[in-house]
């Protein structure tokens, strides 16, 4: 049988001798010969050696109008976790905190949480900024002594941030009662009364954002990425 020239991908010429070769295969077969001749069959959809459009070597299947492709299925932990949704919470030491010097102490428990500490500052509130901080408790008949209170000596401002940091914070902080927080606390390990509470802290994302905005000026937020992200979550 005579080799078949297949190089350039055009279409395939065959010789005489192998048609000469087919037409006796039928032949043989109509008439039930108990004798056939030995005859290779090649498939030559797939003999191009050098396709114009293609890599050597390399196979590219069929495909038909017919065929469904489906997306592929791809699942990335890391990314899954990276849409999680990242929250603000506000932080204060409060006067009676930081006339006992525990601000140190506070900072350190929201840094070993694993929060990005955002903005900082010690500040003098005044009395208009502690009535609009705390304007739903103003029926109450504690609310000028909470004002004064707040106002008696400089706070400390925090804005943390972090993936669940509103519910975290809470935790680290403790009831609002010292008497009724966990030991482990802040409040619960360096607390006493209610009314010297040591810390105040966002009771949810909503007034994460809105309480940051009042006690923080355009430029204060500081935006950055902490290097141990990759440690902190998946």
């Amino acid at each position: 049988m005579e080799a078949v020239s297949v190089f350039g991908g055009g279409s395939l010429s065959l010789s005489s001798s192998s048609i000469r070769s087919s037409q006796a295969e039928r032949s043989c077969s109509s008439l039930s010969c108990s004798h056939k001749h030995p005859i290779i069959r090649t498939q030559y959809r797939h003999l191009a050696a050098f396709s114009s459009k293609s890599h050597l070597f390399s196979y590219f299947p069929s495909r038909t109008t017919h065929a469904k492709t489906k997306p592929p299925h791809i699942f990335l932990p890391h990314l899954v976790a990276a849409l999680e949704e990242v929250e603000e919470t506000y932080i204060m030491v409060k006067p009676d905190g930081v006339q006992r010097g525990l601000v140190g102490e506070i900072i350190s428990r929201f840094e070993k949480k694993g929060f990005k500490l955002t903005g900082l500052k010690l500040f003098q509130c005044p009395k208009e900024l502690a009535e609009e901080h705390y304007k739903d408790l103003k029926a109450k008949p504690f609310f000028p002594v909470l004002i004064e209170y707040i106002t008696s000596g400089p706070v400390v401002c925090m804005a943390w941030e972090g993936v669940g940091v509103v519910a975290s914070a809470r935790k680290l902080i403790g009831s609002t009662n010292p008497l009724q927080a966990e030991p482990g606390t802040i409040r619960g390990d360096l607390a006493v009364q209610t009314g010297r509470n040591v810390v105040h802290g966002s009771d949810s994302p909503e007034n994460g954002k809105r309480e940051i905005a009042l006690w923080f000026k355009e430029g204060e937020i500081v935006q950055w990425t902490s290097a141990l992200v990759s440690w902190l979550r998946e």
